[in-house]
């Protein structure tokens, strides 16, 4: 009874919230930070009727996400191999500058999406015990030759609290061979205090309301079938005060760059993908469905849509990738 009770006031608050929104439109529109989050779900109420992309290939939407699935579960073994290969290993680059703009501190609480092989997850991890390493050092050193004050200070403060709780990363991906293979990498790292792993769909989040510090989902997005409910759950998980980020393939802004990219991506990289991991057609999907994504300005518009708010982004390499950033309020 009480259960039910408790999910009846969280619909009822959750309808309020969309009719303030609503009345809040104008304001939020005049600001230019934020939008009220969009709450027209009507695709998703005839999915079975709907069709989507898979690539350049049109399917029901019903089926996008198995066929998706398939495509990971075939290019998991050797997806970092590819990672490395397709991007001349700067795809390593755009992930520390990701990590560079979260400049996490200790006790964040990361939710990596489609975060598969933890190549997020393990730089977080790195970066906050860099910093937690950084701020013990000078706490040292302030230490050495304590003025009275200082004493005085520490002395009051003995009985307080600890500091922050321990930082935590949760990657969740739906794919469970990409996340055999992450879990293989990290034992293989010796990396496992702070860090765990979730199945679980970008569209349906396996989490309560208002877990998450930060959330960053990259090079998956594209993927997901229902984009806009995946970013209304990326709004439900984070905390009042979290943030979004999101480094994805975007569109090339520098129009010899952009021919050049698209000789590679669809001359080079299926090629590589027979050659390594043999397997061509993954590697085509992949490939086309970097073309069916939103450009920079488009997605910028679909996380203002979702609730988010100062939102912004950030091109790498003339666009092929782009790095967006939104917060919830």
């Amino acid at each position: 009874m009480a259960a039910s009770m408790r999910a009846l006031l969280r619909r009822a608050t959750r309808s309020s919230h969309r009719n303030v929104g609503v009345a809040a439109a104008g304001a939020a529109g005049r600001s230019g930070c934020c939008r009220p989050p969009t709450t027209c779900r009507c695709s998703s109420d005839v999915a079975g009727d709907r069709s989507t992309h898979f690539g350049y290939e049109t399917v029901p939407e019903s089926e996008k996400a198995k066929k998706v699935y398939k495509v990971f579960e075939n290019v998991a073994q050797k997806y970092d191999t590819m990672n490395d290969a397709m991007s001349l290993g700067i795809h390593r680059l755009w992930k520390d500058m990701l990590l560079h703009a979260m400049h996490p501190q200790p006790g964040v609480q990361l939710l990596d999406v489609a975060g598969g092989t933890g190549d997020i997850a393990f730089r977080f991890l790195e970066y906050v015990r860099a910093q937690r390493e950084r701020q013990e050092r000078r706490a040292a050193l302030s230490t050495q030759t304590p003025s009275w004050r200082q004493v005085a200070a520490d002395y009051a403060a003995a009985g307080a609290e600890a500091g922050p709780p321990e930082s935590r990363a949760v990657v969740c991906d739906i794919n469970k061979e990409m996340l055999r293979v992450g879990k293989q990498k990290a034992d293989g790292a010796g990396i496992g205090a702070g860090l765990s792993w979730v199945a679980g769909d970008a569209e349906e989040l396996p989490f309560g309301d208002d877990q998450f510090d930060v959330y960053t989902i990259a090079f998956g997005i594209r993927n997901v079938t229902r984009i806009d409910q995946a970013l209304q759950e990326a709004l439900r998980v984070l905390k009042p005060g979290g943030r979004f980020m999101c480094l994805e393939f975007s569109k090339v802004t520098n129009p010899v760059l952009s021919r050049l990219y698209d000789e590679y991506s669809f001359k080079v990289i299926p090629v590589l993908g027979e050659v390594i991991a043999g397997d061509w057609k993954s590697y085509q999907y992949l490939v086309e469905s970097i073309r069916k994504f939103p450009d920079q300005e488009e997605f910028h518009h679909l996380i203002e849509d979702a609730g988010f708010c100062c939102v912004t982004h950030q091109n790498f390499t003339g666009g092929v990738v782009a790095l967006h950033s939104g917060f919830k309020l």
